[in-house]
């Protein structure tokens, strides 16, 4: 804690100079930051699950109480406006009085319908960052998310400062142990749902504290990209596994994917080569890097493990010029991370927010920015059996290249990903995942 105390109020300066630079830019006063407020479920009495307004986690780690504001113009304190109703149905949260609480002025609000007693009275000149823009109508702000705005703090949060080098560190090193116990846990029988469970109590959070839906796939289901459905009974042939979860710490998260096969066979070879196509593609990066390039590399290794293991045949630039490599790898390297498992700002080439698309070849790519020091990415190749995409390889001459005998002996294992968190730094590439130690 003492090294977060220091790092944090160098991580408020940071935070401090971005708003500076574009209040200024932009002629505001300064920006007002909701972290949300709850839903209600429809037709109930129940809320859905709270999720935090990500920009007000940027500045501090409050990420489960609604009704709560920040007032920033990057040169005063920051004045925190702490929602701490009189409720005797839910537990009120806290006064604070951790590490970072001493570098805002924290106010305490009871009633959410009173915050206008709290902001600046010159409204119009300040501009509502949030969710809820009926709320902004209502408090008479103008400048509800401008585009300016949000397109530079997007763009300057894929800069990590040390202080969320340290928290995502710690978010790998708690779903490291949870990963570590889901595998042990497959190798000894368990089913899709019973994984889950001992996932969540290794990282001792629960569904909707992790920073997305745990992906757990046995068998054929690893085939699925989001497969969330979770069979309770084991299958009756144990086959393979593929666990993508992670763990928050501060509100950063971490998300990580492995796949193992439970004998030694052609799947368990597979899985040894997608590993070291991921390391050798972790290895190309540096400052300077397009992501694209590192995507589209992945496309050409890959396609000679395809032809490696007798799945298709053909040859290298072909297979991916005719986007048969795409059939079994159809999504993205990889994201940003951060606040939010998809960081925004993946597609910005500037603060202004000009937007680089991604290749028409590669739709569902969702970082094309060049790399850069303190950037924190996933690498996270695949290769799956996915009949739905298969099925339009047999409707051309494409076909003719596909070995399906091969297909037939890997469809039972669904597929493979492996996905681990990296920091860019100027000479060097820091695996926060494989350091911890989740290896092969």
């Amino acid at each position: 804690m003492e090294q977060l105390a220091h790092l944090y109020h160098d991580h408020l300066q940071v935070l401090n100079g971005r708003v500076a630079e574009i209040i200024s830019r932009e002629n505001l006063s300064g920006l007002v930051i909701h972290s949300g407020q709850a839903h209600r479920q429809f037709l109930d009495d129940l809320d859905y699950p709270f999720k935090v307004n990500p920009h007000f986690k940027a500045w501090l780690p409050v990420t489960d109480n609604p009704n709560s504001w920040l007032i920033v113009n990057g040169i005063d304190k920051p004045v925190l406006i702490f929602y701490r109703p009189v409720d005797f149905w839910h537990k009120v949260a806290a006064e604070p009085t951790e590490y970072w609480s001493e570098h805002v002025d924290i106010k305490f609000l009871t009633k959410a319908d009173k915050v206008a007693e709290y902001l600046p009275k010159d409204i119009d000149n300040w501009a509502y960052i949030g969710e809820h823009l009926d709320v902004a109508d209502v408090l008479g702000f103008k400048a509800r998310n401008p585009d300016a705005v949000l397109s530079f703090l997007n763009y300057h949060r894929a800069t990590k400062t040390d202080y969320e080098l340290v928290c995502m560190r710690q978010s790998n090193a708690i779903a490291v142990t949870g990963h570590q116990a889901a595998k042990t846990a497959f190798y000894n029988g368990a089913s899709e749902f019973e994984i889950l469970q001992v996932y969540l109590s290794a990282v001792s959070q629960g569904e909707n504290q992790v920073p997305y839906g745990s992906i757990v796939a046995l068998n054929e289901n690893a085939a699925i990209l989001h497969y969330t459905a979770l069979e309770q009974k084991p299958p009756a042939q144990r086959r393979s596994f593929l666990i993508d979860a992670g763990a928050n710490f501060n509100g950063y998260a971490s998300d990580i994917t492995r796949s193992y096969a439970f004998e030694k066979n052609i799947f368990d070879d597979l899985i040894t080569a997608m590993d070291n196509l991921q390391l050798q593609i972790i290895n190309m990066m540096k400052p300077g890097v397009s992501y694209v390039q590192l995507h589209v590399e992945t496309h050409y290794k890959l396609a000679q493990i395809l032809l490696d293991f007798d799945i298709v045949s053909g040859d290298v630039q072909g297979l991916v010029e005719q986007g048969i490599t795409s059939v079994f790898f159809p999504h993205g390297l990889g994201h940003m991370l951060g606040i939010q498992v998809h960081d925004m700002g993946g597609f910005l080439g500037d603060d202004k927010g000009t937007h680089i698309a991604a290749p028409d070849a590669h739709p569902f790519l969702r970082c094309t920015r060049e790399l850069d020091v303190n950037q924190v990415l996933t690498i996270e190749p695949g290769v799956y059996i996915i009949d739905s995409l298969l099925a339009q390889l047999k409707q051309d001459k494409r076909q003719s290249q596909i070995n399906w005998n091969t297909v037939d002996t890997l469809r039972p294992f669904g597929g493979i990903r492996i996905e681990d968190n990296v920091i860019v730094h100027g000479e060097s590439i820091e695996n926060m995942t494989r350091d911890l130690g989740l290896n092969r």
